[in-house]
């Protein structure tokens, strides 16, 4: 059975829209991408090396598997990167059945993403690796599907932007599994989830 990881960028009011580049995603007028650029730091690469330890495949929903195949195949063919993620077996969760997917070694998993990712879950023999796709992992987070949140938090406040945990997600407990601090400030903070909702703990 597979294990979901979700890495994510954060603010430290929540944000975590576009932290890679200005053009990244400028929804609802949002005009500071890039702010994770500042923070960047060896030890980020070292945290998610881990994650993939062992073998790995992406986990993404539509909108981010296209935004890492535009940076990435298009803009940076030669990269390693990009190389390392053409290779790597990518499943895009989209509710378009007939959604076209353009990266070589892509599945769709169309329809309700819980219920496909339940099954890939049951199926799949490697960690699955999310980066961004909050809606995706927001809906995978209320079905208790996600396995560990690898939270970079950044010493910023932006005060707009979208925000990864939003009003009505559901309550959840995490045991805090490994902190770091990065000479740039950013705090990268690795969660389990206990499998139980945080209002069904005991006092």
């Amino acid at each position: 059975m597979a294990r979901i990881v979700a890495i994510e960028h954060l603010t430290l009011d929540g944000v975590f829209q576009a932290p890679a580049r200005s053009d990244e995603d400028t929804r609802n007028g949002f005009g500071h991408g890039g702010w994770g650029i500042p923070g960047s730091d060896p030890k980020m690469q070292e945290v998610i090396g881990r994650a993939m330890a062992g073998g790995w495949s992406l986990l993404a929903g539509r909108t981010t598997y296209e935004d890492l195949y535009e940076a990435w195949a298009v803009r940076q063919p030669a990269s390693p990167m990009t190389g390392a993620l053409t290779g790597a077996q990518k499943f895009v969760a989209s509710h378009d059945a007939a959604y076209q997917v353009r990266w070589e070694n892509s599945t769709l998993l169309a329809g309700d993403a819980a219920e496909a990712v339940c099954k890939l879950k049951q199926d799949h023999d490697r960690t699955l690796v999310m980066f961004g796709s909050g809606k995706l992992l927001r809906a995978l987070m209320r079905h208790r599907l996600v396995d560990e949140l690898v939270l970079m938090v950044h010493p910023l406040v932006l005060g707009a932007g979208s925000r990864l945990f939003e009003p009505g997600q559901a309550p959840s407990a995490l045991k805090l599994s490994s902190q770091i601090a990065t000479a740039t400030g950013v705090a990268i903070l690795t969660y389990a989830f206990d499998g139980k909702a945080a209002a069904e703990r005991p006092e």
